[in-house]
């Protein structure tokens, strides 16, 4: 059997727009769906039931609630619901370990409206041992009835330190919605050079520009070959990686980038492009950790 697709809901908007990603999602993939919901956001909840004491049952109606919802949509979809115990992060993050992907919203009931992304999204993305997908919700995401294949994917890829992991979930992102990749690969010029706008007479940036080009065709060749049904279009971006791919998510239906496994717990464990693509890209973002 199948591991579930698992999307954590708490009854926002932006959770249920995550809800309903995540279903699409499942079916693609012949998976059930798991609506789950973490404890510490019971305190969190707006308009529901707390007559005697009843969090828990009044947490279980919304999720039955956002069940009816995405099953609205796909009928034939198997959908469970689930309550976890704990601190919200460690809960999500222990929980995500059992299924095949985890989707998050952008923000949940609590902190300020105008931050884009909460802090247990983010967080819960840099510690997740299983690729982890956040939505905000936009006109794309679940407005119709059967959602239209992505037609695009971007993924975001170091040339010189290609990781297996991400471009393995990139293209088979892409066959399952006969979608079309475009790899993006930033580079910077040497740190010698004084300045951007200086070029040295021996060594002009066009040439530069083509070996970056080339490293990156060389690393993608054995891609290609694995997956001939898939139209790849490669990108090289002078300054970095970030701005191209947060450029590139208007167009996007789903932008894939990776975050190393840290061998110990401290610090951030989100690489600067993740961490701005997480807080600026227009379309839904997959963190796909690897070694």
């Amino acid at each position: 059997m199948k591991r579930p697709v698992i999307v954590a809901v708490d009854g926002s908007a932006q959770s249920i727009a995550a809800a309903h990603w995540a279903a699409d999602e499942a079916a693609l993939r012949g998976s059930p769906l798991r609506l789950v919901y973490a404890d510490p956001w019971l305190r969190a909840l707006q308009n529901i039931d707390r007559q005697n004491g009843d969090e828990q049952g009044a947490a279980l109606r919304m999720l039955a609630h956002v069940q009816a919802e995405v099953q609205e949509r796909r009928p034939a979809l198997s959908v469970d619901l689930a309550l976890v115990q704990g601190q919200v992060v460690d809960a999500l993050v222990k929980t995500a370990g059992d299924s095949e992907i985890t989707v998050l919203g952008s923000r949940g009931l609590g902190g300020f409206a105008e931050l884009l992304l909460g802090s247990v999204s983010l967080a819960t993305a840099a510690r997740a041992q299983v690729p982890v997908v956040v939505v905000r919700p936009d006109i794309r995401q679940g407005t119709e009835p059967e959602r239209v294949a992505a037609s695009r994917i971007v993924v975001g890829l170091d040339a010189y330190d290609p990781s297996d992991a991400v471009l393995e979930f990139a293209f088979a992102e892409a066959a399952l919605r006969g979608a079309r990749i475009r790899v993006v690969h930033g580079w910077n010029l040497p740190t010698s050079w004084p300045s951007p706008g200086w070029t040295p007479p021996l060594m002009q940036t066009p040439d530069l520009e083509s070996a970056e080009a080339a490293e990156l065709a060389k690393a993608m060749l054995s891609w290609r070959d694995k997956f001939p049904d898939t139209e790849v279009a490669e990108a090289v971006r002078l300054g970095g990686g970030a701005a191209a791919l947060v450029e590139a998510s208007a167009q996007a239906d789903l932008v894939v980038v990776g975050r190393r496994i840290r061998p110990h717990g401290a610090g951030l464990r989100l690489g600067a492009v993740a961490h701005a693509l997480l807080h600026h890209a227009k379309a839904p973002v997959a963190v796909v950790p690897h070694a």
